[in-house]
């Protein structure tokens, strides 16, 4: 198979029989761990971004119990696809590893340019962009955020080069709502439209699996906020593109201990017409989703946790960071994804792996005690 089946990530799970039973989630299809290992770094154009390499990273993940590996084209200007690659190609060379129990993610909507970052990067997309017919000057957004059809195609089978695969488990639509205030909603319901139409075409030619919307404020704002996302909306889409049989089954969507709207901000329109929260409505619909940001990039410690944190998650003998994602796994999401380039980072964050995750109500207590950040 040339991506994750059920039988090859239950097959994965089985060979970590003493982490807790409460550590892979099943997802109606596959078996997927509930840390995710992610492959973002800010301000890309830092070198000190290109002095590190996720490949020993990613090995760690994978021989240790994480299956999820999410990544995007634009990504340290593709570096980080290009080193899952590696790694993977690896690990399958070696028999490490098998494509049957690897979920991979990716996602498309930024310009990636490329590494070396181009001396001009609008030379590089007029060249690469424009004049190769993949979109037009008009579908383009402040030079960095495209989702024209043809685009989108390029930046799937750019992707699958550098990661040295034949299909994409999870491909995400990136941040579409980045659009609004340059276009209106309507003129991006149609865009979306035809990006999941181009998506389900390429699941009939196996290039990915399923497809989502991968959003940083969208599906978290309050309805009359200019980058709003509808998930009704994006059903209704999904629904027009694909028939009821669609292949629009996730959604990523920020959850961490500050940014906790996903659970606790009713602002999305069930399928009853009625307002939930982003969790409670991703299920209604039958969606899955993944938390990212689950670090928040970091910024969550800048000063220590209150004890208080670490005994109600159940991890006061760890260190905060352990806190955080213990926080962001134990709720509906599939996966929580945090950024590693350190291997021993990924090592130390499967300690979690052997606890069960925080009880519902001892979560609950957090929402009224963000002080104790």
């Amino acid at each position: 198979m040339d991506y994750a089946t059920k039988e090859g990530t239950f097959g994965y799970l089985k060979q970590f029989p003493k982490y807790s039973k409460d550590f892979y989630r099943f997802d109606d299809e596959l078996f997927v761990s509930s840390l995710g290992l992610g492959t973002f770094r800010k301000e890309p154009y830092r070198e000190e971004n290109y002095i590190v390499n996720y490949k020993d990273s990613v090995k760690m993940a994978v021989l240790n119990g994480i299956n999820l590996i999410d990544t995007a084209i634009n990504y340290r200007y593709q570096i980080s696809e290009r080193e899952i690659g590696e790694a993977l190609s690896e690990l399958f060379d070696e028999n490490k590893a098998s494509r049957e129990q690897l979920v991979i993610t990716s996602k498309a909507g930024f310009l990636p340019l490329d590494f070396p970052f181009p001396e001009n990067p609008y030379q590089w997309i007029e060249e690469n962009v424009i004049e190769k017919k993949l979109a037009a000057k008009d579908e383009i957004i402040v030079d960095q955020h495209c989702i024209a059809p043809a685009y989108l195609r390029w930046s799937v089978e750019q992707s699958l080069k550098n990661l040295q695969l034949k299909s994409i488990d999870i491909f995400f639509l990136h941040n579409p709502e980045m659009q609004l205030g340059y276009v209106d909603y309507k003129t991006l319901k149609k865009r979306i439209k035809k990006a999941f139409e181009l998506f389900e075409k390429l699941v009939d030619e196996g290039k990915i699996k399923h497809y989502g919307i991968a959003s940083w404020n969208g599906f978290l704002y309050e309805d009359t906020n200019t980058e709003y996302l509808s998930l009704k909306d994006m059903m209704d889409i999904a629904v027009e593109a694909g028939g009821e049989k669609h292949h629009f089954k996730y959604i990523q969507a920020p959850y961490n201990l500050v940014k906790t709207e996903a659970q606790s901000f009713s602002n999305q329109k069930g399928p009853d017409g009625r307002y939930y929260t982003l969790m409670q409505a991703v299920h209604g619909y039958g969606l899955k989703m993944m938390g990212s940001s689950s670090l928040l990039q970091a910024n969550l410690f800048k000063r220590k946790f209150d004890e208080s944190i670490g005994e109600l998650l159940g991890t006061k003998d760890l260190n905060d960071i352990a806190s955080a994602l213990q926080f962001a796994r134990s709720s509906s999401v599939m996966s929580s994804l945090f950024g590693a380039v350190d291997p021993r980072h990924v090592e130390d964050n499967l300690f979690l792996a052997y606890l069960p995750n925080a009880k519902k109500e001892n979560v609950a207590k957090l929402f009224g005690n963000q002080h104790a950040l």
